[in-house]
């Protein structure tokens, strides 16, 4: 089978189009024959040798497709079965075993490369939203990289659940997807000072919660942007990881609340994962969240497909198609 493989960590240069034996599965495993795989900044942080794995390593933690094959002790699951699943390396390939545990099935009404697109952004918005800082109705939220491909879905989660929401972008193509997506105010970075901006928006109150995937350029100008008790939800770092906290900042500046959550915590035993994953596809399937998969590339093209998501300039999802 076709896959993409890392001998060493480095740029989209590393990345090789391999050939390697199909899987068989062990006892707990299903094979999948993936369709479509999603493209992830935690694919880039493996390749850059900043989140460590073994090497060589074939990249990929998101997929959907269907069983081909099955372990022995494997129940739940039917070859044939259309499933997808996430944080389980390896989905950058034609074929992958994957614990059966790990994978949901995908309801009728929502196709592969839809699963494919929402299992780690999709389920990662739920959680943000609604384990995280449980957001309610009437309470405001920042949201940073709003156009990205977590950020469309967290300003529709948000605007769904009556909050008010406050999105950062960088140019007004993107503005106008923000908007479209349900959020009340937007902020061109580029143009303006969010910091000042956001104060004003909120009358000096600042935020109940900012959503931060960005990190090193936005994260000390959200620390001022929240109201007493408030909470900084920094899920990612796209650009660079943030200095070093003195923990007493957070007294200084309200006895406001610092998370570092992942995916992983979130969807760690199989009825979180299931639960977690069912609401997700409700929302796709009755219409409530709407998907942006801007872009497939062949498997072949997966280092343009790296240097698009770094270079910052794509908004939602990008898919590869082994």
């Amino acid at each position: 089978m076709k896959a993409i493989q890392i001998k060493q960590t480095g740029g989209p240069e590393v990345m090789e189009l391999v050939d390697l034996p199909v899987p068989q599965p062990k006892s707990n495993e299903a094979v999948v024959k993936i369709q479509a795989a999603g493209v992830n900044f935690i694919d880039v942080y493996n390749r850059e040798g900043r989140y460590k794995a073994p090497l060589p390593l074939v990249l990929g933690q998101e997929a959907a497709g269907v069983v081909s094959a099955l372990g022995s002790d494997v129940g739940g699951v039917a070859v044939g079965d259309r499933v997808a699943y996430t944080s389980v390396p390896g989905s950058y390939a034609e074929y992958a075993a994957v614990p059966a545990d790990r994978l949901v099935k995908i309801p009728a009404g929502v196709g592969e490369r839809e699963a494919a697109a929402a299992m780690l952004q999709g389920m990662t918005a739920h959680y943000l939203t609604h384990d995280t800082w449980p957001l309610k109705k009437g309470e405001t939220a920042l949201i940073h990289a709003a156009a990205g491909g977590v950020g469309l879905l967290l300003v529709q989660m948000a605007h769904n659940i009556g909050a008010r929401v406050i999105a950062t972008v960088s140019t007004e193509e993107k503005a106008k997807l923000a908007r479209a997506a349900g959020a009340d105010e937007v902020i061109l970075y580029t143009q303006a000072d969010f910091e000042a901006e956001t104060k004003r928006l909120t009358g000096g109150k600042g935020v109940d919660v900012v959503y931060d995937s960005v990190g090193k350029t936005t994260f000390d100008k959200g620390l001022n942007l929240l109201r007493p008790r408030g909470m900084m939800v920094l899920f990612g770092g796209s650009s660079g990881a943030v200095a070093l906290l003195d923990p007493l900042v957070l007294t200084q500046k309200g006895s406001i609340f610092l998370t570092r959550p992942s995916l992983g915590n979130y969807i760690a035993t199989a009825p979180e994962l299931q639960q977690r994953a069912a609401a997700v596809f409700g929302m796709i399937r009755d219409g409530k969240l709407k998907l942006r998969i801007e872009h497939v590339y062949p498997l072949a093209q997966v280092q343009q497909a790296h240097r698009d998501l770094e270079g910052r300039k794509t908004t939602g999802k990008l898919l590869l198609l082994p």
